[in-house]
């Protein structure tokens, strides 16, 4: 600070965090409870510098500190009641990350005196209503102080429209950590994702929107700090304005912002949507017993769920504890961060990681917070002239009672369909009861989402995500194989419905190599030529392992990391999502706006969706009811399919028969004549022992456990 100044001015209440302002920086943070704010100023060395925050204005206290300006690196200190069994955590000792700061540097060390109680050690909890006094200061990460300007020059978004979107989800640092063609400093970085060669490949695939794993500054658990491990998913959020500093091949003092928008920028060049996995569910601070870094010591009771009183924390996520979105400082935070990455840093949507804890109510008559679709946070979004525009989808459950919500979250959300995953799962592997439910998932699952939502859309599609074995291992692993994690193979879900195809794991067998890189093709054919939005997730078309592991969160190892070395053993099947995702992009009658309906469309049409069995005729409700059918016909008619376009247009387009057949040896399937075509063509033959043109009402053979696609032919 200049020298005739002795302490900073009142500034103002707005914008909350730190925002340069020629020679000064303004502080604000909102604290209700607080009885005092400082703001504390860190050196290079680590000398700390306090500063009282002279202004307030309601909950929120402010200041105006001459002579601070980008890269400072800072915390807040918060003066308060210390009573924890009525929600109040108020401790200066410890060192608080700004919630709204622009950038996080620095790790966090799990010493004891990072927690606001007395804890005897690391392993023992201690007493969570006995304050500790000892200074967190050298232990915890700092707020940076970040000069937002950046040359966005013409930059637009994408603004791929829903139908056309298919998601790809990856990890910024495993995308790129094992990439040749990216120089090593920029490996696992944001710099490393807008590489012209990763750029070129996500273009070449044909998918339109990445959907990257958290990039919200996040920490690591104590438990697994403890193990020698970390978290390397990141869906244990600290700070929520802030990109994750380790990504950042610039530096890490402000200098990951610009690089995350530069990223964005390329990206955008290229056509592609960036969409992040945000996790506002929770916070790294866990429960009562956990660590105090930001939200428990600025204001407990206004960003938490509490129970008993305020002492403990309501837990909808498995993680210690909930974000309280029927809070207006909590609401206020969670919109204001997403505006922030709208606007400020361009990306074109969110995935919304446990979205039903988000979108739960105040306590019901059980005294659990029921899940309301027209509570608080679901109204803010509806509402928000910036965040009503953009792509937004729903996990839509969380691990509480009633949060289970697939097919509930309204228009215009889109929801992750596990539904679909488990379907076709089990469909491939043999386990399925009969093709009914099939159906319904093919068909863009109607009879879950055309409630809430006219659209297909609404249904984003799955067979794998970052959560569980990838593509390959399904069809490699019947159990899961995580002895890696430190947690003698117990953590990660026991119900992959996965098959190896009669060898567990790797092996030399042929024909077990065979069946499984056809199992891989019937899966990833199914996902994308099924109604709805499809999303793969990074490496699959790879043929990327995880050697059984399907929980590999705390691993950042080659077990995460994509493999494009050996990935040149596995180009045709690279080439064959390629051809998948063409053909989807060419033909919209893969890319369905409204649900079929089962009926023609135009006058003297044929009917927009129609399902056959073997012989070749529709199929009857005994059909759809008989529990050993194992083979499926599909025509989807290409007669005016209906768009988005304002005045009700029709596009014609190319009529198509999918044949899938999950049956242990082959099957003959006849071809349905006219009024559905007169010949056929073949697109696609997974066990690729049929092409070139076939007549309709004539029988072909389906090798067991394979799909047939054909382009109708009048």
């Amino acid at each position: 600070m200049p020298a005739d100044v002795d302490q900073p001015w009142p500034g103002s209440a707005g914008p909350l965090g730190a925002t340069v302002q020629g020679e000064c920086t303004n502080f604000a943070v909102r604290a209700g409870a607080a009885e005092r704010v400082e703001v504390c100023l860190f050196d290079p060395a680590g000398t700390e510098i306090r500063w009282p925050l002279p202004g307030r204005t309601g909950p929120v206290w402010h200041g105006l500190v001459p002579g601070v300006g980008a890269g400072q690196c800072y915390g807040f200190r918060v003066y308060g009641r210390w009573d924890p069994a009525h929600g109040l955590r108020h401790n200066p000792a410890k060192l608080l990350v700004d919630p709204y700061a622009r950038a996080v540097t620095g790790e966090l060390t799990y010493d004891t005196a990072v927690f606001g109680h007395v804890r005897p050690s690391l392993d023992l909890a201690g007493d969570d209503l006995v304050c500790d006094s000892r200074d967190s200061a050298p232990y915890v990460p700092r707020s940076v102080v970040v000069d937002d300007r950046f040359d966005w020059g013409d930059d637009a978004p994408p603004g791929v429209p829903w139908p056309d979107t298919v998601l790809y989800e990856l990890h910024v640092r495993g995308f790129t950590m094992a990439h040749p063609a990216v120089p090593p400093p920029m490996r696992g970085t944001y710099a490393g994702l807008a590489h012209p060669a990763v750029v070129e490949h996500l273009v070449d695939l044909g998918v339109t929107s990445v959907e990257l794993l958290p990039v919200h500054h996040f920490v690591s658990e104590p438990h697994l700090v403890r193990g020698g491990r970390g978290n390397y998913w990141g869906y244990n959020s600290l700070a929520f304005f802030a990109p994750h500093a380790l990504y950042s091949a610039a530096g890490q003092l402000g200098q990951q912002v610009g690089e995350f928008k530069a990223m964005v920028k390329a990206l955008h060049a290229a056509g592609l949507e960036v969409i992040l996995d945000v996790v506002y569910n929770h916070t790294a601070e866990q429960g009562e017993t956990g660590p105090t870094l930001s939200l428990r010591g600025i204001d407990n009771r206004g960003y938490y769920r509490l129970a008993d009183g305020g002492r403990r924390y309501r837990d909808y996520t498995g993680c210690g504890n909930t974000l309280d979105t029927q809070s207006p400082a909590a609401l206020l935070l969670v919109t204001d961060s997403l505006r922030y990455w709208v606007q400020e840093m361009h990306v074109d949507g969110f995935r919304f990681d446990l979205a039903s804890a988000l979108a739960r109510g105040r306590h019901g008559a059980d005294g659990l917070d029921p899940v309301d679709m027209a509570g608080a946070f679901m109204a803010t979004v509806a509402q928000d002239p910036v965040l009503r525009g953009v792509k937004l989808v729903a996990e839509p459950w969380d691990v509480g009672a009633g949060g289970y919500q697939l097919g509930h979250f309204p228009h215009p959300w889109a929801q992750w369909n596990d539904r679909f995953r488990d379907t076709v799962r089990d469909y491939w592997r043999g386990r399925s009861s009969g093709v009914r439910e099939l159906g319904c998932r093919l068909s863009g699952s109607s009879d879950l989402y055309e409630a809430t939502s006219p659209h297909p859309y609404a249904s984003v599609n799955f067979v794998t995500a970052h959560d569980g074995m990838t593509a390959r291992d399904l069809v490699s692993y019947d159990r899961k194989h995580n002895e890696a994690n430190g947690e003698h193979n117990r953590d990660g879900t026991g119900d992959d419905r996965s098959w190896n195809c009669g060898v567990e794991g790797e092996t030399d067998d042929a024909a077990v190599l065979a069946l499984r890189r056809r199992q891989l093709a019937n899966l990833l054919a199914t996902l994308l030529l099924s109604a709805g939005v499809p999303m793969l997730v990074a490496g699959d078309e790879l043929g990327r392992t995880q050697r059984g592991n399907n929980n590999g969160y705390c691993l950042d190892d080659q077990t995460g990391w994509v493999d494009w070395e050996g990935a040149v053993a596995w180009e045709d099947l690279r080439g064959l999502v390629r051809r998948l995702l063409a053909l989807r992009r060419e033909h919209p009658v893969f890319r369905r706006h409204r649900f079929f309906t089962g009926r023609p469309v135009v006058e003297g049409g044929r009917k927009d969706l129609a399902w056959f069995g073997t012989d070749g005729r529709e199929m009857d409700t005994g059909r759809w009811e008989d529990t050993s059918a194992q083979t499926l016909g599909v025509y989807l008619a290409g007669d005016g399919i209906p768009t988005p376009g304002p005045h009700g247009e029709r596009v014609l387009d190319d009529s198509f028969l999918l044949w899938l057949h999950a049956g242990a040896e082959p099957v003959s399937v006849m071809l349905p004549g006219p009024p559905w075509a007169s010949a056929y063509e073949v697109v696609l033959d997974t066990a690729e022992g049929v092409s070139g043109a076939l007549e309709a009402g004539t029988p072909v053979s389906l090798v067991a456990r394979s799909m047939l696609a054909c382009r109708s032919v009048s």
